[in-house]
C-alpha cells in the first residue's frame, strides 16, 4: 500500500501518537523519531509555505503544524523537563534534600527588598549591610543582582539572613520576578511621604505570584511630611493587611538615612520566616543552588555569584552552572573575604567556570569534572538550539513575495554586550517588548557579557547591526575597527536610556504615514477663457483657505470630478497670491485641466504627515 500524498510528498502518516521534541529541534531530529527522511518533510513544509532546512533550529508553531499534518501530537519538552531528564541520565536530581528529616537543619531566610524606584530600597540595604551601593550607581538605580548576609540577634540568638539585591526599575521586571522565585520572604519598601505607586504594586504583585510572605517596610518616616497610616490603608486595598488592623503582614516603620528601627526590621524577617514558613536544609549533600549574577572579570575570568539552596559548596568542587562547568577554584563572600565553604542559604562568589552562566540559572556539584563538562555540553548545545529556533523569523512565501514586491524589510539588527549577565538579560527583554506595529521590528543576532570585542564589530559589520555596549567599553583595537567598518557603538549606563534611544531608532525606519486635511473651498462663479493660459476660473472662497502649493480637486453636484490636480497660478485682483482666504475673490487655473463649469467647488487640501506615537 503506497504511503498517503500530503502537499504533494509522499509521507507516512502517524495514528495520532505522540512524539516528544527538544525546544529548538530540526527536521532531522523530528524525522529519526518518525522513521522517515528528512528531505520529504523540507519538502513537505515547501509546500505548507514555509522554508526550512533539514538542519535548522524549528519553532515550537512549525513542529506543531508538521505533527497535524501527519496525524502526531507533537509534544515541545519544556527547558526544565529536558533539564530534569539530562540531569536524570546523570543519576542525578535538582531541587530534592537527600536523606530524612532527621538530616534536616534550619537554614537562613532568603530575603529580596522590593519597591518603587525612589522609595529607599538600595539605601536600606545599604544600611542593612554597611557597604555603599549607591555612590557607585548610574542615576541611582542597581544596575546588577548581588546578594549578601547579614546577622542579627532575635531572642539572644544570633540569626542569619541572607537579602538578594534586585534591580528596582521596572524595566528590569524579568529580574525582579526571578529574584522573587529564590526568595522565602519579600520586604516591601515603600515610602512614608510618597505611599504606594505603580511600581509597587507590580512589586507586590511579583511577591504574590511567588507566593512568598511579605514584610512592609515603611521607609523615610524621619521626613516632616512622613504619613505612615495613609501607606498602611493604601495596602490594605490591594490585600496586604497589618498586623494591628487584624491581618497577619507585619509592618516596620523605618528610616535608612537615620538607621531608625532597622534591628526591628530584622527581627520581623525572622519571626515571619518562623511563623509561616520551614526552612530546612540537609548541608551534608552535594551543594544545589541558583546563580544569582555572573560577570567576567579581567583578572579573574567568569565569576558568579551563586546561592546555595541544598548541602554544601566547597573549594574543590566540580560544578555545572548552566552551560558552564569548571572546578571552584576559591570563593569569596560579599566583602571579599576568602571562603572554604558555603552552607544552605549563603551567597558566595565562585571562580573557576568555564564560561559566563546566564542569571537564574541553577549550579549542581557533580562528580567529576568529565561528567560536569558532558552536562555543560548538552546543555549549551540545547540553548543554541532553542535561541535559534526563537530568533528564527518565520518566513512563508508569501512573505518572501510581498517583501520582494516591497523591497527589503525594515528590521534593527542589535548586538548586545554587558557587564553582567542579568543586565544583559534585562535588556533584550525590555527591547523585545518595543512594539512600533509590524512593519519594522528588533533581531538581537548575538549577546554576550565582557567588553566589546573585534568578533562583535566584524559581526556588526557583516549583519549591518548595531553594537550596544552596557556599562562595558571597547577592548583592543575594536574601537579602531569599528570605525574603518561603520559599525555603530553606542554605550549606556541606564537602561531607560538604550530603549527610548531604539525606541527612536525604530520609529525613524517606520515609512512615513499621511493624512489628509482640506484647507478650505472656493466656488466657481464665473470663467474667463485665454488663449495663452486656458479656462480661468474665478471664484469666490467660501470656507478655509486656497493655498497656491497645496493639492486641489473639483466637486460637481456633490461629486469629485477630478483629483490630485495642482494650481498653475492663484491670483488675487492682478497680482499672484501665495493663498486667498475665505471671503475674499480669485482667479485660479487648473493645471492641465480645462472641464470647468459655474456652480463647480475647487477644494484645496494638503496630505500631513502622523507622528509616530
Amino acid at each position: 500500500m503506497q504511503a498517503p500524498t500530503i502537499g504533494g510528498v509522499r509521507v507516512r502518516k502517524g495514528d495520532g501518537e505522540t512524539v516528544r521534541l527538544a525546544r529548538g529541534a530540526s527536521l532531522t531530529d523530528f524525522a529519526e523519531k518518525i522513521g522517515v527522511d528528512a528531505a520529504s518533510l523540507v519538502q513537505m513544509l515547501f509546500s505548507l509555505g514555509e522554508m526550512v532546512t533539514a538542519t535548522e533550529s524549528v519553532n515550537d508553531e512549525t513542529l506543531e503544524l508538521l505533527g497535524e499534518e501527519l496525524n502526531y501530537v507533537v509534544q515541545v519538552v519544556s527547558p526544565e523537563d529536558e533539564d530534569r531528564e539530562l540531569l536524570e541520565s546523570f543519576d542525578l536530581e535538582f531541587g530534592e534534600d537527600e536523606g530524612d528529616e532527621s538530616d534536616l537543619v534550619v537554614r537562613p531566610p532568603v530575603v529580596t527588598v522590593m519597591g518603587h524606584v525612589d522609595h529607599g530600597k538600595t539605601k536600606l540595604l545599604d544600611a542593612l549591610r554597611n557597604a555603599n551601593v549607591v555612590d557607585k550607581e548610574a542615576g541611582g538605580i542597581t544596575q546588577h543582582i548581588g546578594a549578601y548576609q547579614v546577622a542579627t540577634e532575635v531572642d539572644e540568638q544570633e540569626r542569619r539572613i541572607t537579602f538578594i539585591d534586585t534591580p528596582g526599575h521596572e524595566a528590569f521586571t524579568a529580574m525582579r520576578a526571578r529574584g522573587a522565585q529564590a526568595t522565602d520572604i519579600a520586604i516591601l519598601v515603600v515610602a512614608a511621604d510618597d505611599g504606594v505607586m505603580p511600581q509597587t504594586v507590580e512589586a507586590l504583585n511579583h511577591a504574590k505570584a511567588a507566593d512568598v510572605p511579605i514584610v512592609v517596610a515603611v521607609n523615610k518616616i524621619d521626613k516632616p511630611e512622613a504619613d505612615p497610616t495613609k501607606v498602611r490603608g493604601q495596602l490594605t486595598e490591594y490585600g496586604l493587611v497589618p498586623e494591628e488592623y487584624g491581618g497577619d503582614a507585619m509592618f516596620v516603620d523605618v528610616s535608612a538615612k537615620s538607621e531608625l528601627n532597622l534591628d526591628k526590621l530584622l527581627e520581623a524577617v525572622v519571626l515571619t520566616a518562623d511563623a509561616s514558613l520551614d526552612l530546612r536544609a540537609n548541608p551534608n549533600q552535594d551543594a544545589q543552588g541558583l546563580v544569582v549574577e555572573a560577570h567576567l572579570d579581567r583578572g579573574r575570568g567568569p565569576v558568579a555569584t551563586v546561592l546555595v539552596q541544598r548541602g554544601t559548596l566547597r573549594v574543590g568542587d566540580s560544578i555545572v552552572a548552566g552551560p558552564a562547568h569548571g572546578r571552584v577554584r576559591a570563593m569569596l563572600d560579599e566583602y571579599g573575604n576568602e571562603l572554604e565553604v558555603a552552607d544552605p542559604s549563603r551567597p558566595a562568589m565562585v571562580l573557576g567556570l568555564s564560561a559566563v552562566p546566564g542569571a537564574g540559572q541553577n549550579f549542581i556539584v557533580v562528580d567529576d569534572d568529565r561528567m560536569a563538562r558532558q552536562i555543560a555540553e548538552k546543555r549549551e548545545a540545547r540553548e543554541r538550539a532553542a535561541m535559534q529556533a526563537k530568533r528564527r523569523v518565520r518566513r512563508t512565501l508569501e512573505d518572501f513575495m510581498a517583501s520582494m514586491e516591497k523591497g527589503e524589510s525594515q528590521e534593527l539588527n542589535l548586538i548586545l554586550k554587558g557587564d553582567v549577565s542579568g543586565s544583559v538579560e534585562a535588556l533584550e527583554d525590555a527591547l523585545s517588548k518595543i512594539d512600533v506595529g509590524d512593519e519594522v521590528g528588533i533581531r538581537v543576532i548575538d549577546r554576550g557579557v565582557g567588553a566589546i570585542t573585534e568578533t562583535n564589530v566584524d559581526l556588526a559589520a557583516a549583519s549591518d547591526a548595531i553594537i550596544i555596549g552596557f556599562n562595558v567599553r571597547p577592548q583592543g583595537k575594536a574601537t579602531e575597527m569599528a570605525d574603518k567598518e561603520g559599525v555603530e557603538i553606542r554605550y549606556y549606563s541606564v537602561i531607560y536610556q538604550a530603549i527610548e534611544e531604539i525606541e527612536a531608532a525604530l520609529k525613524g525606519m517606520l515609512k512615513p504615514e499621511y493624512e489628509e486635511a482640506v484647507l478650505g473651498q472656493a466656488e466657481i462663479r464665473a470663467i474667463f477663457r485665454s488663449s495663452k493660459i486656458g479656462n480661468i476660473a474665478g471664484c469666490m472662497v467660501t470656507s478655509g483657505v486656497i493655498r497656491r502649493n497645496a493639492k486641489a480637486r473639483l466637486i460637481r453636484d456633490g461629486a469629485v470630478v477630478a483629483d490630485n490636480l495642482d494650481l498653475a497660478s492663484l491670483k488675487r485682483e492682478k497680482d499672484d497670491a501665495s493663498e486667498v482666504r475665505e471671503g475674499f475673490e480669485c482667479g485660479l487655473v487648473l493645471k492641465n485641466y480645462q472641464d470647468i463649469k459655474e456652480g463647480d467647488v475647487v477644494e484645496s487640501f494638503e496630505m500631513r504627515e502622523i507622528p509616530r506615537s
